[in-house]
């Protein structure tokens, strides 16, 4: 990996709303030839970061998705998403993003998981966000359920679980019904993975 260059930060200022502000910053950076570029203004959606998994029962060869509505998809898209879980991780409840992550699960899909496997952590859209998603997997039995889930009622949570063969969930990647990024990097893991045997 290359070395880390300069960034020289002007100013910062920012816009605060409910979930996640809008930050503005004035600044330069270290061009590839070396010289500084010239001043420029960027924009930083800060919502936090957030952990998913992707939750799957290697004896049955099924894997726990979640179906929910997201406004954000509604006018240019279907408006419900099938998701693998997740949720926002919350510094003032977690400073590990797998306790949240155990969290959700309970929350979401009543399933009670203690081993996680840390899968990688990446950005969803860094060109205006610095949401980094920091994804796992969890291998479970019918065991590990311990209620039915669907989320939190205070939260105005209303998921739908759902239990898919693996094979369906791959076809359903395939055809486009899956259009959640993180469930897609998710699954493509899953594919990859059980298609090498590792």
């Amino acid at each position: 990996m290359s070395r880390k260059r300069r960034v020289e930060i002007f100013n910062k200022s920012h816009t605060d709303f409910k979930f996640f502000y809008i930050e503005e910053a004035r600044l330069r950076y270290e061009r590839y030839d070396g010289s500084m570029s010239a001043e420029i203004v960027r924009l930083n959606l800060q919502r936090g970061d957030a952990a998913a998994a992707v939750v799957h029962d290697p004896e049955a060869d099924t894997v726990v998705m979640v179906e929910q509505f997201r406004y954000s998809t509604y006018e240019k898209g279907p408006g419900w998403l099938l998701e693998i879980p997740a949720g926002v991780v919350e510094a003032q409840k977690d400073t590990d993003p797998a306790a949240t992550m155990r969290r959700e699960l309970e929350e979401e899909i009543g399933y009670h998981v203690t081993d996680l496997r840390h899968l990688q952590t990446f950005y969803l859209s860094p060109g205006a966000s610095s949401e980094r998603i920091f994804l796992y997997y969890a291998a479970v039995s019918p065991k590990h359920k311990q209620s039915d889930g669907g989320g939190l009622l205070i939260e105005n949570e209303d998921l739908r679980v759902l239990t898919l063969k693996t094979a369906d969930v791959f076809e359903r990647m395939q055809s486009g019904q899956i259009q959640d990024a993180k469930s897609l990097v998710g699954l493509q893991w899953l594919q990859m993975h059980l298609l090498s045997g590792k």
